[in-house]
């Protein structure tokens, strides 16, 4: 390509033992395919910078050998492209003089060059370790345990909004609920082989599943007028076990559950061919888990026609008619089965229509996204897409890291932190349709957009749950549990995607407050958007976690709803990321709960959402932090305001079922916010199923290994916890003193001699001993001081008791800490015997008082450690001052 370096660079020249170990290295684990040879071109790469968009994709992220080609083919692809004319110049000297063959320049492929920077060169950035994408080659393949079976098709669907409202089905009273046949009466139609259910555990993965050729699990049809439906759900995402055919056109289906589990059906999504036009079909679901759905007050499945988007570019509708939902009839002696049945025409002959129980986003629709976004050249500036880890399955989880480039360091570490995440669980893809509209909206050219990357940096975590994702789960992940149950975890290696996320939000704390953590999900019980929240334990920051969730149903009045949130804290629910980030320091805390049906608010009433609805909501989010850091905080007051007249009057309300008054003008705000809401509404899964058999060993050993390594590792303490524990020692030699002292002041003789005998060192019983122990002294006796008379006593009446006794001829030495005066009565009182040393005061108790109508947010930094120096002068000045964490 460049005959100057063709003829003068040879390969010896350039030898290097370290580029000989990392070339075989990567070679070796499949992160690099090129030849030898092309190492001596390698050497001309440093002129490949990192702002080309297809460098990014390219050159940062390596792949096995059966995924990416080679990347140093890539790089040499874009030279032409991005080889600025100093290069050009560069490689004319180097083709001309030999001896610039040896410059450490040329052999190092870190240093980038550009017009602009001709003499000093620059660092390109590290390459990733785990893989991304490549432009030029495919996608990231998936990978899938190796006990499931996985069609070699692609499955990609149309985005489609209706043009008119899809409203709820309105029951009649008069749906059918079929009996249930089951295959003895019935014939097979469809049915998955080898699916690991409870007792078996994840042991490995691969691209492409279960090795061997894929059998056809659907019946042969026998000619053209065979009218059997054929059946499929082993591609991405998919759900169906079994499917039964009881009748001509009727059938019933068996959900899969969450693999190395024995529940959690609710999602489903299928494939049916051979369909018949014209003709009304029956599908009945057999094995659904939860007593209530939405079903039942009027949603409907969704239907997708190849030909209808093929030809007319219709995409996901609402369909079916005589939708029920009731209880299995059929009890088998375990838990209880619920049924769903809906009946369906097909709108056109032999064609292909999939059912599923909400808009499908898969893994590799999540991968095309990004992939769309690092090649375009303006939003790969400020959004950086990164692997955070890899998955049980090795699937990678992203990262995005989006804000605007910062001037100087200053601005960029005042900057605060927005942590979003999603598809924790992986049934509830309506959480990926709302992280992708706020990703449209903070990826876009908009005013708001920028501003919001010019104040915060954003982490976004758009898929938490790959594997689950991919292997059409509901709930878990492959390590058969819930992850949104574990975020207080040590097993990183059985949970890697919580515990690495929770490991970044602890290092993002250390660097930046965090204002705002939210998790995406899906309600299958209750119409309408909403959240959950964490009641604030402080009264300075009283109902402040209430605001941001009254101003999204402000912003989005036809959708979220404000009435269904909550913010109690259940035990069951401590696991959760909301709790857990609560606890960490995160006040602002939610997780956003979004309808698998439709809205019953405003304009919206008694429809569906559509996949644009839950779009939209992302970019209310994003209009909601703008409006909730405005630092004109008269919507932040009014919001505060209105806050507290609704919780007078659900406390009245509360009062009042119970027929009872209560004075709300003045203790109102005593009653514990806690009491006066119920428990969540949540999951029927809330709670924990603990850890598989085969992880509790491991998890026990890590827990003792950590307790031991506590125990024998030593901390270094700041200067302001060496004052704190030396103040909490000295009091409590004090308090050890005190007890003491009437034993060594009633053995004291009238005489001379002051050294008091050992069996008198006896506490004396009542008051009136030791009035007259002390009454008994000497005019003529010389006193030291005891030590003990540091100790402030406890009431009047001591000091007067010890009083008593003493002569007037008493000579007294005043202690030397006599002569320090404490600053409150607080502080005198803090000393008391029989109070734990403590340098932390504690919060207020005065509960009556509520916040301020006028008050303005103030969301301090102070909550975490300040700079060394800073901390330094406080504690010189004020030993004992410790600024309280809340909560």
């Amino acid at each position: 390509m460049f005959p100057a370096l063709e003829t003068e660079l040879k390969p010896e020249t350039l030898s290097d033992p370290y580029e000989d170990f990392m070339h075989h290295h990567l070679q070796y684990y499949g992160y690099f395919k090129a030849q030898k040879g092309n190492l001596s071109s390698s050497a001309t790469h440093q002129c490949v910078w990192k702002t080309s968009p297809r460098y990014t994709l390219n050159g940062s992220y390596g792949e096995r050998d059966d995924l990416i080609s080679d990347t140093l083919e890539k790089e040499s692809f874009l030279w032409p492209t991005c080889l600025p004319s100093t290069g050009h110049a560069q490689i004319d000297a180097v083709g001309k003089d030999p001896l610039m063959l040896s410059s450490p320049l040329l052999r190092s492929r870190q240093l980038l060059y550009d017009d602009l920077d001709e003499v000093n060169p620059r660092l390109r950035e590290p390459r990733e370790l785990f893989s991304f994408f490549s432009s030029r080659g495919p996608l990231q393949a998936p990978k899938w345990p190796i006990e499931c079976e996985v069609i070699k098709e692609n499955i990609h669907h149309i985005e489609w909004v209706p043009p008119e409202p899809e409203y709820f089905y309105q029951p009649t009273g008069d749906e059918k609920e079929p009996e249930i046949v089951g295959e003895e009466q019935g014939t097979v139609v469809y049915q998955l082989d080898s699916v690991p259910t409870e007792g078996a555990y994840f042991t490995s993965s691969r691209i492409g599943g279960k090795r061997g050729i894929i059998k056809e699990l659907a019946v042969t049809l026998q000619g053209p007028e065979d009218n059997t439906l054929l059946f499929e759900s082993r591609f991405e995402s998919g759900n169906l076990q079994k499917a039964v055919r009881v009748g001509v056109y009727e059938y019933e289906l068996t959900l899969r559950t969450d693999l190395y589990t024995d529940k959690h059906t609710q999602w489903f999504y299928f494939r049916v061919q051979n369909t018949r036009k014209e003709v009304t079909y029956r599908f009945t679901i057999v094995n659904l888990l939860k007593p209530k759905s939405l079903y039942a007050v009027g949603m409907k499945p969704l239907m997708y026609s190849q030909l209808d988007a093929t030809t007319y570019n219709v995409g996901w509708r609402r369909e079916g008619h005589e939708i029920k939902y009731y209880k299995n009839s059929a009890d088998d002696g375990q838990q209880p089965l619920y049924c769903l049945t809906w009946t369906v025409q097909f709108p056109h002959d032999q064609d292909t229509c999939f059912f599923a129980h909400f808009y499908p986003y898969t893994y590799t629709d999540l991968q095309c996204y990004l992939l769309s976004i690092v090649n375009n050249p303006i939003q790969s500036q400020f959004c950086k897409p990164r692997a955070l880890c890899r998955s049980l399955a090795g699937n990678t989880v992203y990262l995005l890291t989006i804000t605007n480039p910062s001037r100087t360091p200053q601005e960029a570490a005042a900057k605060k932190a927005v942590v979003l995440s999603a598809r924790v669980h992986p049934g509830e893809s309506n959480g990926s349709w709302i992280m992708r509209g706020f990703l449209d909206f903070i990826l876009s050219n908009s005013p708001d957009a920028q501003l919001l990357r010019d104040i915060f940096v954003f982490k976004v975590i758009p898929m938490l749950n790959p594997d689950g994702v991919i292997v059409g789960n509901y709930r878990c992940s492959l390590a058969g549990r819930d992850l949104n149950r574990h975020y207080k975890t040590v097993l990183k290696d059985s949970f890697p995607c919580i515990w690495y996320t929770k490991n970044m939000i602890k290092r993002l704390l250390e660097e930046r407050e965090v204002l705002l953590y939210c998790d995406f999900h899906g309600h299958s019980r209750k119409n309408n958007i909403f959240l959950y929240g964490c009641n604030s334990n402080s009264r300075k920051h009283w109902l402040h976690e209430r605001v941001f969730p009254l101003m999204l149903s402000k912003n989005a009045p036809d959708k979220f709803s404000f009435d269904s949130c909550n913010f109690k804290v259940q035990k069951c629910k401590e696991g959760t990321g909301r709790v857990v980030m609560w606890r960490m320091g995160v006040i602002n805390s939610y997780t956003i709960e979004s309808t698998f049906g439709g809205s019953t608010l405003g304009s919206k009433r008694d429809t569906h959402f559509t996949v644009e609805d839950l779009k939209s909501l992302g970019y209310h989010v994003c209009d909601t932090i703008l409006d909730f850091c405005d630092p004109d905080q008269t919507k932040y007051t009014q919001c505060l305001q209105e806050l507290k007249e609704l919780l007078q009057q659900e406390i009245h309300k509360k009062f009042s079922n119970f027929g009872q008054d209560v004075d709300l003008e003045a203790s109102w705000s005593d009653i514990p916010l806690s009491d006066i809401e119920s428990s969540t509404s949540g999951s029927d899964s809330s709670l924990s199923d603990g850890l598989p058999a085969h992880l509790l060993n491991i998890a026990n050993e890590l827990n003792q290994k950590m307790l031991l390594k506590k125990a024998k590792k030593k901390r270094l303490q700041t200067r302001k916890q060496r004052n704190e524990q030396y103040q909490k020692n000295y009091l409590m030699r004090e308090l050890k003193l005190a007890e003491d002292t009437p034993t060594q002041l009633s053995g004291r003789d009238k005489g001379p001699s002051l050294e008091p005998p050992l069996t008198s060192r006896v506490l004396p019983k009542n008051k009136e001993t030791v009035q007259t122990q002390l009454s008994g002294r000497d005019k003529s006796t010389s006193l030291e001081p005891p030590l003990t008379s540091l100790v402030l006593p406890k009431n009047k009446e001591t000091v007067q008791t010890q009083l008593s006794g003493r002569n007037k001829g008493t000579s007294l030495e005043p202690p030397l800490t006599s002569l320090v005066l404490p600053k409150n009565k607080e502080t005198v009182q803090s000393k008391k015997p029989g109070f734990t040393a403590s340098c932390s005061p504690k919060r207020s108790t005065n509960s009556g008082l509520g916040p301020a109508p006028d008050v303005k947010a103030n969301w301090p930094r102070t909550r975490y450690p300040a700079p060394r120096k800073e901390r330094s002068a406080v504690a010189a000045v004020y030993p004992s001052l410790h600024i309280y964490t809340y909560p």
